[in-house]
């Protein structure tokens, strides 16, 4: 019997990573709603907090400190996670388009994408300014200015930095990014004072927005600290090495930061939603957009059409409040709660060094013991998103189907979607729903392929050509992460690892799905997600989908059968024996998918390092077979479930052979040993760990952190190969050059000794 709270009832897709959308989230893993899925869809993994932007460009804080793990967050919160860019929004049919995936349905939308500088309207700034936001994408650039700055020649004279835009935002980048750069400057014995500020705004005064103690308070530091500052300074134009404003002045800008003229996205033109003149969403006082009910908006890309709001984040933080509360109220169908922004607001302003000023209508002070303040602040709200419990708190039991407000079809649907479900032939998927999730999936054809589904009978009919054979092989698992379009991914890749490993080329692959009961149009989605991202990656490798079958079952899963096609008289064959002593031993890809995602579903693993295991799995081994075929491979094997070692007792054992296997030169997923550290690993290790009995000297290096990983099962992993020393060097360059950029020598293969355990292990 399903649960109520399994069972997904509507959509709720979360546009953006900002400030209210985090708490969105985190108010949703507090008190879930019962039939209620949540999706969030964001090109950054780390989402960073505004109000702690100064102070990691000043060096008082690290990366993390100032950044939100989403992909963690959404994990605590049962949200899936696409990481993808939104470019439309199809408002007829209920669907957010992405750039790199299928459609995503909703039922109510909310965007909290921020604003984007629009550098595209001043001549030069596209390509020689640098906009603070996106924020995430700033980071990259600020790092890039450091290295400059570093690396400056002292002949080319002094280094000029122009900041365009007087508001908070660009007095505290000024301050905090002179602050940083002038000690990096004394860091390297070189002399600070070689590196100059200027402060442009197109205003008659720097602060607009405050009061004019604080005004006075900034001008004397900016004085200070030799920040030259000039008003009425709009610029129009940017040129290498130099700024020109609209009254005709020049200054020199050997970098330039703009933090001025912000606006909304270009994609949100083509939506049809209410537009400010500036680009941003229009919305009422319930943060819902003007002409389209299912859609909300909050923080800087909303415009308010009763009350304008400056675009500070300290109202995107407080909307997250209301805007989840009316977020539950519209999937519900109850009426929506009025949002009253404050009419004053606290800021606080950092100079760069540990000092701030605060400001609040009339009123300001400043200290050090401000900047302490802020500091406390601001880390009292980072740890509401960085500490998080160990499981979230539990939705109340409802006795009826769900809260949300559902149609009299939908209501039947979900009933029997958590009634007792048939067994047989009844667990089948519709025909109807099947048909219309596999209609816009298009399968490449190949003349060998005679019936498949490009014309569905009972079974598919496939043709051998002439002097080849056949290679089997089958892999079906459950799903491990909650975006079934990156999951059909990955399981269609690991499905061909086994033919890309013997050299074979393939063929026809057959699906096998196994999808949860609920609502027609959920279960219809998630199999145009799922089956999408396979149908990529079966096109890619020039392998036909020829058939399959849907069933239901409790969890989602995926495998596929595939058929590939080999020399009959098994030339150029890749097998696991044929290991010769003095080979040297490569694998193409980085290790520790089964930790990582072990401690994923414990909420332990960072987001990024996820994503990064997510890149390595999704990369096909087809081109590194090849190449390591044509580099006079001797022995080869894709990695998976039984681990670096098990596969290479597998090689070893019918070669005849010993291997040393260096543990320093082992490549290995950001997280890994943390998570091993941890004691998290993947339900499997404790089996493949029997295997330590073929280690000769294993006791040596128990303690070592990396001595787990040799036991990791792996998802569409890398192949470990054996090549004659004399190709090594060559084939390590030509993968790495062909994308398998961890590509590494991780040991040599050696006559087989007398004692019983084939491998050695080497520091």
């Amino acid at each position: 019997m399903r649960s109520v709270e399994s069972t997904v009832l509507r959509d709720l897709v979360l546009v953006g990573g900002g400030h209210s959308h985090v708490g969105v989230l985190r108010m949703f893993a507090m008190k879930p709603e019962p039939g209620v899925r949540i999706t969030v869809i964001c090109t950054d993994i780390d989402t960073p907090y505004s109000g702690m932007l100064p102070g990691y460009i000043s060096g008082h804080y690290s990366f993390d400190d100032v950044h939100i793990d989403l992909g963690k967050l959404c994990a605590f919160a049962g949200a899936r996670f696409y990481h993808d860019a939104v470019v439309g929004i199809d408002r007829e049919r209920k669907l957010v388009l992405c750039r790199n995936r299928p459609p995503v349905p909703y039922d109510v939308l909310s965007i909290n994408i921020g604003s984007t500088p629009q550098v595209s309207e001043v001549e030069g700034a596209q390509a020689l300014a640098v906009p603070v936001k996106p924020i995430a994408q700033f980071n990259q650039r600020w790092l890039a200015l450091l290295d400059t700055v570093r690396q400056w020649p002292l002949q080319r004279g002094p280094m000029t930095v122009a900041v365009v835009g007087g508001g908070a935002g660009g007095v505290e980048l000024v301050l905090s990014m002179q602050f940083r750069l002038r000690n990096e400057l004394k860091a390297l014995g070189r002399n600070p004072e070689n590196l100059r500020f200027v402060l442009l705004t197109s205003g008659d005064t720097i602060l607009p927005t405050h009061n004019a103690g604080v005004r006075a308070r900034f001008e004397r530091v900016l004085q200070q600290r030799h920040v030259v500052v000039h008003t009425h300074a709009e610029v129009v134009k940017v040129s290498p090495g130099c700024v020109h404003t609209q009254d005709g002045r020049t200054f020199d800008a050997d970098e330039t930061m703009w933090v001025t003229q912000a606006g909304g996205p270009a994609w949100l033109q083509g939506t049809g939603l209410e537009l400010s003149a500036n680009g941003f969403i229009r919305v009422n006082d319930r943060l819902q957009t003007l002409n389209d009910p299912a859609i909300f908006a909050a923080g800087d890309i909303a415009d308010f059409s009763d009350r304008p709001l400056e675009k500070a984040g300290v109202f995107a933080v407080r909307m997250g409040k209301p805007l989840t509360e009316n977020l539950r109220r519209s999937v519900r169908g109850e009426p929506l709660q009025v949002y009253r922004p404050q009419r004053h607001w606290l800021a606080l302003i950092s100079t760069g060094d540990k000092h701030a000023v605060a400001s609040r209508g009339p009123l300001g002070f400043a200290g050090d013991w401000v900047w302490r303040w802020k500091d406390h602040i601001d880390r009292t709200f980072m740890r509401r998103f960085t500490e998080l419990p160990d499981t979230p708190m539990a939705a109340a039991p409802t006795p009826s189907v769900s809260g949300v407000a559902l149609t009299a079809e939908e209501s039947l649907q979900a009933i029997s979607a958590m009634a007792m479900r048939c067994g047989g032939c009844g667990a089948k998927v519709g025909a109807t729903v099947l048909s219309r999730a596999l209609g816009g999936l298009q399968p490449i054809e190949r003349p060998d392929v005679l019936i498949g589904l490009h014309s569905p009978d009972d079974a598919a009919v496939v043709r051998v050509p002439p002097g080849m054979a056949v290679v089997h092989t089958v892999d079906f698992f459950r799903a491990f992460i909650d975006d079934p379009y990156v999951f059909g991914q990955v399981a269609a890749n690991h499905a061909l690892g086994d033919v890309f490993a013997m050299g074979a080329e393939p063929q026809s692959a057959t699906a096998v799905v196994t999808v949860p009961p609920g609502l027609e149009r959920k279960v219809e989605d998630l199999l145009t997600q799922m089956m999408g991202g396979a149908m990529e990656v079966l096109n890619a490798a020039g392998c036909a989908l020829v058939g399959g079958h849907t069933g239901e079952g409790a969890e989602l899963a995926l495998g596929f059968a595939i058929n590939g096609l080999i020399d009959e008289q098994m030339a150029g064959v890749m097998r696991k024996g044929g290991m010769q002593p003095g080979d040297v031993l490569l694998l193409t890809k980085p290790m520790g998918t089964g930790t990582l995602f072990a401690a994923h579903a414990r909420h332990a693993a960072k987001g990024r390092w996820v994503q990064a295991a997510l890149r390595s799995m999704v990369q096909s081994n087809q081109r590194g077979a090849q190449i390591v075929r044509a580099h006079g491979a001797t022995a080869c094997t894709d990695l998976t479930g039984f681990g670096l070692l098990g596969h290479l007792v597998e090689m070893t054992r019918p070669s005849g052979v010993d291997a040393e296997l260096h543990l320093g030169a082992l490549p290995l997923l950001d997280g890994a040993v943390d998570c091993v550290r941890a004691g998290i690993v993947s339900s499997l290790q404790p089996a493949n760990v029997r295997l330590r009995r073929a280690l000769r000297n294993g006791a040596d290096f128990a303690q070592d952190p990396r001595y787990p990983l040799l036991f990791d099962p792996q998802t569409a992993g890398g192949l470990l190969v054996s090549v004659p020393a004399a190709q090594a060097d060559a084939c390590v360059a030509a993968l790495r050059a062909a994308g398998y950029t961890h590509t590494a020598a991780i040991g040599r293969i050696t006559a087989q000794a007398d004692a019983l355990e084939p491998v050695v292990l080497r520091p």
